[in-house]
């Protein structure tokens, strides 16, 4: 191989995958070996960690990533997705529109709980007092925002994914699957503002923190598991043959405010 051709190969080097004519791996491991032999939550979990999850691992996160999947048309993403594929464009195009209004406010939230747990469980390590670490916490991150991630819902009295969810962990704790911290914190910050519950952002929060993923991750996760849901949204509304569904039904108009 020239030095020309080698630059360029070094440029987009990765440990990803590898490709070649006749090879297909996934981090190191033949396609053909996976396939009927993995889950596709195995495989999210095998490209960005490198290695397979074991059977309880596997079922946190995908106990994680079903739990995200739909929150039907009150959700941004869902209803963003459901009006493009009214417009003539293709399932894609609405997927994508519907995964990029997803941000801080409205999908970041597992990521920006997950740091909200961490600054709470590395207070706790270095000797605070775990309830004291979760007060601290709370009201530093209180002082810059009244919104609190991870807890309370604009729906829900309590979420329904809460408990089931905060379950599992309780259980993979106990079987010493999981170390317990990012649990421990997580119902540290429930006690502190009680009675606001944690909601799905906060639970799999906790489920992220657990299984050992970054923050970043918990937002890419969410998204991924969410891309379901508005894959479902976008193609009943194909379906439908609605044209350019808008917003609002026919005969309401906005209030105008001169």
């Amino acid at each position: 191989m020239s030095t020309d051709v080698q630059a360029v190969a070094d440029w987009w080097a990765t440990s990803v995958s590898r490709i070649e004519p006749g090879v297909i791996e996934f981090r190191g491991r033949p396609v053909q070996d996976l396939l009927g032999a993995t889950t596709l939550t195995d495989a999210i979990w095998l490209m960005l960690r490198g290695d397979l999850p074991d059977a309880r691992q596997a079922e946190l996160l995908d106990a994680a990533l079903v739990a995200s999947v739909d929150h039907g048309p009150h959700a941004p993403s869902i209803a963003v997705a459901r009006i493009s594929a009214t417009c003539g464009i293709g399932l894609n195009n609405a997927i994508a529109n519907g995964v990029n209004v997803m941000g801080d406010v409205h999908g970041g939230a597992g990521q920006q709980c997950l740091e909200l747990y961490t600054e709470i469980r590395d207070l706790a390590a270095q000797g605070t007092d775990l309830a004291e670490a979760a007060a601290q916490t709370v009201a530093r991150w209180r002082a810059r925002s009244k919104y609190l991630p991870g807890f309370g819902h604009r729906f829900h009295p309590r979420d329904p994914r809460r408990d089931p969810l905060v379950g599992l962990v309780q259980r993979a704790v106990d079987d010493g699957v999981v170390a317990g911290d990012f649990l421990a914190a997580g119902l540290a910050v429930e006690a502190v503002i009680d009675p606001v519950p944690m909601n799905i952002d906060g639970s799999t929060a906790i489920i992220y923190g657990e299984l050992g993923f970054p923050p970043p991750l918990a937002r890419g996760l969410f998204v991924l598991g969410r891309s379901v849901g508005i894959l479902a949204h976008a193609w009943e509304e194909t379906q439908g043959g609605r044209r350019i569904k808008g917003p609002i039904p026919p005969g309401i108009t906005p209030t105008y405010r001169p």
